[in-house]
């Protein structure tokens, strides 16, 4: 097989971008810390509500100061349905889910987790505004999915 000049020359190119392109992804992947994930932290899924801190969902004031909220995603609903948070404070949200795959997205936010049974996600957020965020779940997870929904109301302290 003879392959002409400028064939060649397009090959060598394309092959030297491929490099360079893998180069310059590997080693600031590298340089960052960016990592395969690991140490997910898991739990029963058929003891959720015996298992801390799913056992009392909602907003809890730890006492380094900071707030974590546990939510459970359920068919069609997220535990507690209801929620409020203080403006201006850093929130941990912690999330699984008891029965299928579920998501958690804050609706004008880059909060967006995935909740699966038997493992524990979590996201830190700063709400700056008060107001109400709509909360929905985008991964489907049955016939009535698009009813699964909830508020989060952030307030001044």
């Amino acid at each position: 097989m003879h392959l002409h000049k400028y064939e060649k020359i397009w090959l060598g190119f394309g092959v030297i971008a491929l490099v360079v392109f893998l180069s310059v992804v590997g080693v600031s992947a590298f340089a960052q810390g960016h990592a395969p994930s690991s140490g997910h932290m898991t739990i029963d899924p058929e003891k959720v509500r015996e298992t801390t801190p799913f056992d009392q969902p909602g907003l809890h004031k730890k006492e380094d100061g900071t707030y974590e909220v546990a939510m459970i995603a359920l068919t069609f609903g997220y535990e507690p349905s209801k929620l409020q948070v203080p403006a201006g404070e850093e929130v941990m949200f912690t999330l699984t889910s008891e029965d299928v795959v579920h998501s958690f997205s804050i609706v004008g936010t880059n909060v967006n987790m995935m909740a699966v049974p038997g493992q524990i996600n979590h996201r830190k957020h700063t709400f700056k505004e008060p107001g109400s965020y709509l909360v929905i779940c985008n991964e489907y997870c049955g016939s009535g999915h698009h009813f699964m929904s909830t508020e989060i109301e952030v307030v001044e302290q």
